[in-house]
């Protein structure tokens, strides 16, 4: 039996949703802003429950981070949704010149993000925005796990002065991370301890690595799976104590193979320790319509993708 059995399916998008509503309850200087997506990024409970502290400002997005970026002037805290493409690439500029470079005190809460939303199709998926964020000075990076995870993270997030970029998705998964496991800002978790090799996930991806570990294990390969939840900062002492023990590394996100997790890691293993490494991630290409499951499978993203990297990071220690 697995050490993370499924405890639920629900998607991340709902698990910011509740992490919303509860911070309306406990923190009155929390305000969400939407881009006519309430219901898609499940900030229903919310708008319901403090229509005072909620701004529906329609289809557009760069106006909704210049009122989240004055509404820090006067103390609140912004939290915005819309889906991860409309987030950061249609409003980079916003991003940037009036939260990012005045160190605004905005959390930028994406939904839909990497290939998982599936049948929305690539104009509606993106997988850059994680290098875009992480790119920006001062810009903290989160991508959870799963729905126990994104609530844990839209909680902390609100006590963590400075912009926030929250990543999470549009498909129901598998919830596996107990409610009750610590979490911490910028300190990745071991969920599995293993001596062979170390597999750095983040997001979804966190799942199928689980899964992954499981196949390896019955190959008789031992592999230690981090859970990397906070891209920026990097908890580069972590990474170093991992590979430390297994001498290489595979990197698993939704996410294109530049800019994102994999390359953060590269740059700690260059500056500290050359290591052999082996990337998950999509090749340098857009996405396309279809099921969840259908394009991890296709952009290899799946799990015995990420066993056959596992099995070729070895083979080069």
């Amino acid at each position: 039996m697995s050490s993370y059995p499924v405890l639920d399916q629900k998607d991340t998008r709902s698990g910011f949703g509740a992490g919303l509503h509860e911070l309306g309850k406990k923190n009155p200087k929390v305000v969400a802003l939407c881009a006519d997506l309430t219901g898609s990024l499940k900030m229903d409970a919310f708008k319901k429950e403090f229509p005072d502290r909620f701004i529906q400002v329609g289809i557009a997005e760069a106006n909704m981070m210049g009122i989240a970026a004055g509404l820090t002037i006067g103390g609140k805290i912004p939290f915005t949704g819309t889906f991860a493409n409309f987030s950061t690439g249609r409003v980079y500029d916003q991003i940037r010149q009036s939260i990012a470079y005045s160190d605004k005190n905005v959390k930028i809460c994406a939904s839909h993000a990497g290939l998982t939303l599936g049948e929305d199709g690539a104009t509606h998926q993106i997988l850059e925005d994680i290098g875009l964020m992480r790119m920006l000075p001062g810009m903290t990076v989160v991508v959870p796990a799963d729905y126990n995870q994104t609530k844990q993270a839209t909680l902390a997030i609100a006590d963590h002065h400075g912009p926030v970029y929250l990543r999470f998705g549009r498909p129901k998964w598998p919830v596996f991370i107990p409610a009750d496991m610590p979490f911490e800002l910028g300190k990745a978790q071991r969920l599995i301890e293993g001596t062979d090799v170390s597999i750095f996930a983040c997001g979804h991806l966190v799942w199928r690595a689980l899964q992954a570990a499981e196949e390896l294990a019955r190959q008789g390969v031992k592999a230690e799976v981090i859970n990397v939840h906070t891209i920026k900062p990097l908890d580069a002492e972590a990474i170093l104590a991992s590979v430390a023990k297994t001498k290489c590394a595979v990197s698993c996100e939704e996410h294109n193979r530049h800019g994102g997790l994999g390359d953060a890691i590269a740059q700690v293993f260059s500056t500290h320790a050359p290591t052999p490494q082996e990337f998950v991630s999509v090749n340098d290409s857009f996405g396309e319509s279809g099921t969840p499951d259908q394009l991890l499978k296709k952009y290899g993203l799946d799990t015995p993708d990420i066993v056959a990297a596992a099995l070729r990071a070895i083979q080069r220690k």
